[in-house]
């Protein structure tokens, strides 16, 4: 299969794109890319498995898109959209009539945090988790590999049940991460398309050659009963989706199932998670039990609605004594948790029903999420009395529901390079690395991973990105913490940041500066050059700034600072980067004007790192 490096709202729209006949989409971050690149690919004449392109209509507000989507899914064409967070919220009522009215769809959702008492356009899954009523059947994706995967899963699922879906993955942490993945093509895409399905779909809906009555209004005598009749259609699901999991198996080779449990298979205290905290969960699981000794395990819950309790007990290790499940939402009064309170019910009518369960909350407004914070959920469980109830990744001083971090772990993979960029918002610096590791992901046979961390007032504020790359595959969902390069590109952020923070012994640090070595003698903080000498860290400069100002480019110094970068962590041959970063300029700047272009490609002849000392 075809690698290629891309972020998980790439992943997903591309399966979207490809299953639909229209989208109504309204933008919200940070699920906006997968409705602009499904509106550019239907611009450029892109066309779906059917032959067509998809006819996007933008609607004015998330509760509009909602209501377009159901009359679309009525009129016969399959439809899509992509949303989150309180466009969500806008969109239940609309989703209550189309489960309600048995229309297969898929909407996919970048979970993302609620505004409560504050706005957080970060990740969590307090929006989703406010429609699991609505009668949507819910899908979980844990990576950008998994957003592909089972964004497939849920378009075969959702025309072959007639239940439609939200499928989701986490917001910025799995819709923004660029990870280097295998690509479904539309061969295998046709070929798993359920034709037979999407015709009687058709068949069924308005149509003036064939009549037919619904939306009606009913009283006492038959609207419970006719409520109940959807049951058989909800009780089919859980088998459909494994049917279709197998499917995509079969021509993929990767295995997914309802509930996948990872670990020692006698395992007697488990985790059970969704989201991208399954990644984190299961390195710290193979980590532990290789070190350690230790009997831990991991659930990772793809399918939430319909909730399969016989099939999340199948996946429980026998051995199991203590269960810790972690939800990554809160809902203010409740005695639990959903995905706790699903475990609990599915638990009591089980073998299991003796087990000791606790449930807890974790990463809420895209709090860091790491191996350290899965080791303390498992200490919890050694006591006699576990916490229940509790919050892991904050210091809770108000209720004392915290559970202390004793010990910090390093699950990572030893093998994987790891480099962090302190940019300014605007300068260019996400775009760059962005492309970056896409250079790296397609003209080498490493594995790649991007994330990046973003101020919400964006620009004028800092940027952080954080880059991995290495030969095995690349799971680990959180910061760095054993990095081998750092580039910091503004001087003042040597008196703002501890920047050699998680930083290797005889590590890289770029930095753009304009001070000569006896101004960076003057200038940098004791503490800086202290840590320098004792890690024995190669320091280069770089007047980024002088460099853009003489090419006429202002403060964008992403591509002078990407140059430097790639002659300094000798990856890949440098004519060989170089080649590709002019091609990502023609494609960033061609439309800005040939003279851009020109000035953008002439960067390389000017960039010259200097070593330090």
């Amino acid at each position: 299969m075809k690698k290629i490096t891309v972020d998980g709202n790439t992943a997903a729209a591309t399966i979207a794109y490809a299953f639909s006949d229209a989208a109504a989409i309204y933008p919200i971050t940070p699920s906006s890319p997968m409705a602009e690149l499904c509106d550019d690919w239907a611009c450029n004449g892109k066309t779906n498995i059917q032959g067509n392109t998809l006819k996007i209509v933008e609607m004015q507000s998330e509760a509009g898109a909602s209501g377009a989507l159901h009359g679309s899914l009525a009129g016969g064409a399959l439809t899509t959209t992509f949303t989150a967070s309180q466009g969500l919220l806008l969109m239940i009522p609309n989703m209550y009539k189309i489960a309600g009215e048995l229309y297969p769809c898929v909407m996919h959702v970048t979970a993302r945090s609620l505004a409560t008492h504050a706005l957080s356009i970060f990740g969590d899954h307090s929006d989703v988790m406010a429609t699991r009523a609505t009668g949507w059947a819910m899908l979980s994706s844990a990576s950008v590999q998994e957003c592909m995967d089972l964004a497939l899963v849920s378009h075969i699922a959702s025309l072959k049940s007639s239940v439609p879906f939200v499928h989701f993955f986490d917001g910025f942490r799995t819709s923004h991460e660029i990870n280097t993945i295998e690509e479904i093509d539309n061969e295998i895409l046709k070929q798993l398309f359920p034709q037979k399905e999407y015709e009687e779909f058709k068949k069924r809906c308005l149509n003036s050659a064939n009549p037919h009555q619904q939306g009606t209004a009913q009283n006492p005598d038959i609207f419970f009963q006719n409520r109940e009749a959807c049951n058989k259609y909800y009780n089919a699901v859980p088998e459909i989706v494994q049917s279709a999991m197998d499917d995509v198996k079969k021509h993929t080779g990767r295995s997914y199932h309802l509930f996948d449990y990872v670990g020692a298979p006698d395992a007697e205290k488990v985790v059970v998670l969704m989201g991208s905290g399954c990644d984190v969960a299961e390195l710290t699981v193979k980590y532990l039990n290789e070190k350690y000794g230790a009997k831990v395990g991991a659930i990772k819950v793809r399918l939430f609605r319909p909730f399969a309790s016989n099939m999340f007990i199948d996946a429980l290790p026998k051995t199991v004594k203590s269960i810790a499940v972690l939800d990554r939402t809160k809902e203010p009064g409740s005695d639990g948790e959903p995905l706790y309170k699903d475990i609990a019910c599915a638990l009591l009518n089980s073998e299991f029903k003796n087990v000791k369960v606790v449930g807890g909350r974790y990463g809420l407004g895209s709090k860091e999420f790491t191996p350290s914070m899965v080791n303390a959920v498992f200490e919890n469980l050694d006591k006699t009395s576990p916490l229940n109830n509790f919050s892991v990744g904050i210091n809770d001083d108000v209720t004392f529901l915290s559970l202390p971090i004793n010990k910090e772990i390093h699950a990572s993979d030893s093998t994987v390079t790891e480099c962090k960029f302190y940019g300014y918002g605007g300068d260019g610096t996400v775009s760059a690395n962005k492309s970056s590791i896409k250079i790296i992901g397609n003209n080498t046979n490493l594995n790649g991973q991007a994330y990046f961390e973003y101020d919400s007032k964006k620009s004028g504020n800092a940027t952080i990105c954080h880059l991995r790359f290495g030969k095995n595959k690349i799971k680990e969902c959180f910061l760095l913490n054993n990095i081998d390069f750092v580039s910091v590109h503004n001087q003042t952020y040597v008196y703002k940041y501890n920047i050699l923070k998680n930083v290797k012994n005889n590590a890289i640090l770029l930095l753009n500066t304009s001070w000569n070595n006896k101004e960076l003698e003057k200038m940098m903080p004791n503490s800086l050059k202290r840590e320098l000498a004792i890690k024995n860290i190669k320091l280069f400069t770089i007047d980024a700034y002088k460099i853009s100002k003489e090419l006429g480019l202002r403060n964008k110094i992403n591509l002078v600072m990407q140059s430097a970068f790639f002659k300094l962590i000798n990856i890949l041959p440098y004519d060989v980067a170089l080649k590709e970063m002019i091609s990502f300029a023609e494609k960033n700047y061609a439309k800005a004007g040939a003279d851009v272009l020109e000035k953008n490609i002439k960067v390389n002849l000017f960039t010259r790192p200097r070593r330090y000392g």
